[in-house]
């Protein structure tokens, strides 16, 4: 795809995310999905006033021409930008993976949402540590959970579990494997002042902690569970696509009566239909209900005017391949 091609694509994408611009900057959101707006090889976000440009070419050589015509459309059509950072998936290098500055200096490092402020470390993995498909439940986690008690299982950096701490939730306890990523929780705890207790962020494998988790008798308002759609330890296999409802099953116990499991599958090749058979399955016995589905906004799915790629499988009922599912639980 050439200059001439791209340009207008830019153009017409910008435009429909206007609303989304706030005055102060500080907001994070996809500004373009090639993979549904007409060019696959290109994902571009924005976190505060910094860019983070993919580069999703299989030959990452390929993909610098369209990298290149992205930075200079966005860098004229935003004159406010601080930072630009370029990742390029499939190179051999980590560091460029993980993200190389382009423009500026010092990526921005928190961003607020929904008058939450959530840290974030742009470069720290192959995507920019805030999950911007999740937005939507982020705020449904500020609208209801005041009171409540919530196991963040998988937190990753710990957005919803921080998101429930600014709608006023009584207790949030983080899990996830990796200790580096639950230190960026943590500094959103610090960003909103809320108080940190060492023993609610836990860094061990989901697996046993669970299991101990149960021994002890805890009991959560909400579980989140955002697991990877495939990862292995030596303690497990989570496997999305064949094995989401086993990671169901293990954490039901944990829920209180009348509490709610929130269960993401971000399987590409798990259709919506058969996710949603899997979960209808599971409320067959009563014990589950289902309440309702969230969806990934808009300016990640392309919106009516913008789209025109196909998802890779159907996601219906849900509106993209990250399927977000709300049950209500009641204990035997």
């Amino acid at each position: 795809m050439d200059r001439g091609m791209l340009l207008p694509i830019l153009e017409t994408v910008l435009t429909a995310r206007a609303a989304l611009f706030g005055e102060r900057h500080e907001s994070a959101f996809r500004l373009f999905n090639g993979f549904y707006e007409g060019c696959p090889e290109l994902v571009v976000d924005l976190y505060a006033a910094t860019l983070v440009i993919h580069n999703y070419a299989d030959a990452p050589d390929k993909g610098i021409l369209l990298v290149d015509i992205a930075q200079e459309f966005y860098l004229s059509q935003l004159p406010w930008l601080r930072t630009i950072v370029i990742k390029t998936r499939n190179a051999e290098n980590q560091d460029e993976r993980c993200g190389q500055i382009v423009y500026g200096e010092t990526p921005d490092r928190k961003i607020r949402e929904h008058g939450v402020m959530y840290a974030i470390d742009v470069m720290m993995n192959r995507d920019a540590s805030l999950y911007l498909d999740t937005r939507h439940l982020r705020k449904w986690a500020i609208d209801n959970l005041r009171e409540k008690s919530v196991l963040n299982a998988f937190a990753y950096t710990g957005s919803l579990g921080v998101a429930g701490m600014g709608g006023g939730a009584k207790r949030v306890v983080h899990l996830d494997l990796s200790r580096k990523f639950l230190n960026v929780a943590k500094t959103s705890y610090t960003l909103n002042g809320f108080p940190i207790d060492k023993k609610d962020f836990i860094s061990g494998d989901f697996f046993p902690v669970v299991s101990r988790l149960k021994r002890t008798g805890a009991l959560f308002d909400c579980v989140f569970l955002d697991p990877p759609f495939f990862s292995t330890t030596d303690k497990g296999t989570i496997d999305l696509a064949a094995e989401g409802v086993r990671l169901i099953n293990k954490v039901r116990p944990l829920i209180a009566d009348g509490g709610w499991l929130v269960s993401i599958n971000n399987s590409l090749y798990l259709s919506g239909g058969e996710y949603l058979a899997m979960l209808e399955e599971l409320c067959a016995d009563g014990y589950l209900r289902m309440e309702r589905l969230i969806p990934v906004p808009e300016d990640f799915t392309g919106y009516p005017k913008t789209r025109v790629g196909e998802f890779v499988t159907d996601p219906a009922p849900f509106n993209h391949p990250t399927k977000i599912a709300m049950l209500r639980v009641k204990r035997k």
